[in-house]
């Protein structure tokens, strides 16, 4: 029943007390290191939802992305505008997928199971990335997660099988309109 309101509460942040509270930890966020393991989710409800468990072999991380597109500096030597490379680029990427990959990379002994959004300002977006250590018994011993011990699933993050890779890969989609994007996009364009 607690979950029920936590949930309400994040799902209008300006009109709760969940605005006020992330004002203040932001402060504190800001002066974190990129990637920082938290003892316990910002949102019990949404970590429960995705996963996780307050037990031995699951870890929680906060990762800060930097916001914005792929401005670059303006080149010195002489070309057109358009050939200047500067505006209008972005990643090809989310954010959120962007957190997870540097979850990864921080923790390679670890799997990443999920992530959710848990705060944002002008210049970063904070997310939260639930990581599952595949090697200990408490995961191997349960049944819900003990998948993420198969060797199939080592780097899977990498390879944009986790949540926010599969929507990045437009894999939300099924049916009518969507027939070249499965097994992958480049499969679907005739390429060997």
């Amino acid at each position: 029943m607690a979950y029920k309101y936590i949930a309400e509460a994040w799902a209008k942040p300006e009109k709760s007390f969940v605005d006020e509270l992330m004002r203040q930890r932001l402060i504190e966020w800001r002066r974190q290191p990129t990637i920082t393991r938290v003892e316990k989710p910002t949102r019990l409800d949404r970590a429960r939802k995705l996963g996780y468990k307050a037990k031995q072999g699951f870890v929680i991380v906060r990762v800060r992305v930097r916001r914005g597109g792929l401005g670059k500096k303006r080149p010195k030597a002489g070309r057109r505008p358009k050939r200047m490379g500067v505006k209008k680029f972005k990643p090809a990427k989310s954010m959120r997928l962007i957190a997870e990959e540097k979850a990864a990379r921080k923790f390679p002994n670890l799997e990443v199971l999920n992530s959710y959004w848990v705060g944002e300002d002008g210049r970063s977006k904070w997310f939260e990335v639930i990581m599952v250590d595949p090697h200990h018994p408490a995961i191997a011993a349960d049944k819900d997660v003990n998948w993420i011990s198969q060797k199939q699933h080592r780097g899977r993050v990498f390879r944009d099988l986790t949540s926010a890779g599969k929507k990045v890969r437009g894999l939300r989609r099924k049916g009518r309109g969507a027939e070249k994007l499965r097994p992958s996009k480049k499969a679907g364009r005739g390429e060997k």
